[in-house]
């Protein structure tokens, strides 16, 4: 067993057991061999991932060179865009135990700060590719809503269990789905006043119950720690129960934390449906829809942080929260869903509250801030507090317009 075969085995389990953690004891199952056996090869998980991190990046970096320098050359932003996403895209279709890696352990890991710095040395400048476009004061930048885009589509892409091996029409597919977004009336778009829209809606319910309180000290140790490393005895000391006392409103852990986001998603839901029944124009009622997410979760900053920890869906929560969520979008009559196909509908509520999370947790955070360790639920909320109005009506426009809003 040599130390590549190890690699091998590590991003098959990963790519096998996709937005999950995967210790030491599943790479040995998988290879087997006795854990001790690894341990001849790197001395503990951490030096396993700090490997695998550079074979990823040399690996992704080969695959992605020419269709960068290509994209750098392109005759304008809109089709550097494009080839990015059809030459990331395949790299990703083709390696979904790259891309579940490069999810948990790469671009949502809080440890891993100078992604850009890695690649630029080994020639790929994403640097120079998002500063094509030329707006300084653009946020979100179309790079940004362009690649969390993609990354949304992929991973519903990898969660199917009947995929389609055509890479091409795949790929197709996605660049349709990002030229055009929900597809609306471009002219109705322009003429929207997001003022009024923006003064009408109501305030969040802030509703002090005991069930409330529970849930939002499971969101805090989720916020805190993660959905992994969230433990009971976490909340226990949040919310002053003993950890005995929680097991008479869960039934253990997994319990717990599908709870939370069961009662948060049917909530956002409930407040997004009041604002947009206060129009009957489309249009507007995705804007009222966009909005009054952003209020609910600005609102709620351990919502935020928990949902940010889980926006791949890398917990396996109850199937209730896709089909709550849609309720959502259900509301709202698009042309572009006539026959309102609920396949369609669950992946474009999802998209959204995608979209919108990520909108208010990559707002650059305050080197200052994050040094003086505090909690991460805090400091997004912090932020979320200081994006312009503006970036939700950028937003806005992507999603109802695709790329090809913004140009």
């Amino acid at each position: 067993m040599t130390k590549d075969d190890i690699l091998k085995a590590a991003f098959k389990v990963w790519g096998r057991d996709l937005y999950r953690t995967t210790s030491l004891t599943d790479i040995a199952l998988e290879l087997g061999v006795s854990k001790p056996a690894l341990y001849r090869h790197f001395k503990d998980k951490e030096a396993l991932l700090d490997t695998m991190y550079t074979a990823y990046l040399d690996d992704c970096a080969a695959f992605i060179k020419n269709g960068c320098d290509e994209a750098l050359n392109a005759p304008s932003s809109y089709d550097s865009h494009l080839i990015m996403i059809r030459t990331i895209g395949e790299y990703f279709i083709r390696n979904g135990e790259a891309f579940a890696f490069s999810l948990i352990q790469v671009y949502n890991n809080r440890k891993r700060k100078h992604i850009d710095e890695e690649f630029r040395t080994r020639g790929v400048d994403f640097w120079k590719l998002a500063h094509r476009e030329g707006h300084s004061d653009f946020y979100p930048s179309r790079t940004q809503l362009v690649m969390s885009s993609l990354i949304y589509s992929l991973a519903q892409f990898h969660r199917q269990e009947h995929r389609d091996d055509d890479v091409g029409q795949t790929l197709a597919q996605i660049e349709e789905r990002i030229k055009k977004g929900m597809g609306l009336d471009a002219q109705k778009v322009a003429s929207l006043n997001y003022e009024a829209l923006e003064q009408q809606r109501t305030a969040v319910p802030l509703d002090e119950t005991e069930e409330n309180a529970l849930l939002k000290a499971v969101a805090g140790a989720v916020a805190e720690a993660g959905p992994w490393d969230a433990s009971m005895e976490m909340v226990a000391k949040r919310s002053g129960l003993s950890k005995s006392g929680l097991y008479a409103h869960f039934k253990n852990k997994q319990d717990m934390i599908s709870q939370l986001f069961i009662t948060e998603f049917l909530k956002i839901v409930n407040y997004a449906k009041g604002q947009i029944e206060t129009s009957e124009v489309h249009e507007e009622q995705l804007y009222l829809a966009i909005i009054s997410i952003v209020d609910y979760l600005r609102s709620r900053p351990e919502i935020l942080v928990a949902i940010d920890w889980i926006k791949t869906r890398r917990l396996g929560l109850a199937k209730e929260v896709p089909i709550r969520l849609y309720r959502v979008i259900e509301g709202i009559k698009f042309e572009a869903i006539r026959m309102y196909d609920r396949h369609l509908l669950v992946w474009a509520a999802q998209w959204i509250l995608f979209m919108i999370v990520n909108t208010l947790a990559l707002w650059p955070m305050e080197q200052e801030i994050m040094c003086a360790g505090q909690e991460i639920s805090k400091v997004m909320a912090s932020n979320a507090t200081k994006i312009p109005i503006e970036s939700y009506r950028i937003l806005f426009r992507f999603i109802a317009l695709g790329l090809e809003g913004l140009n």
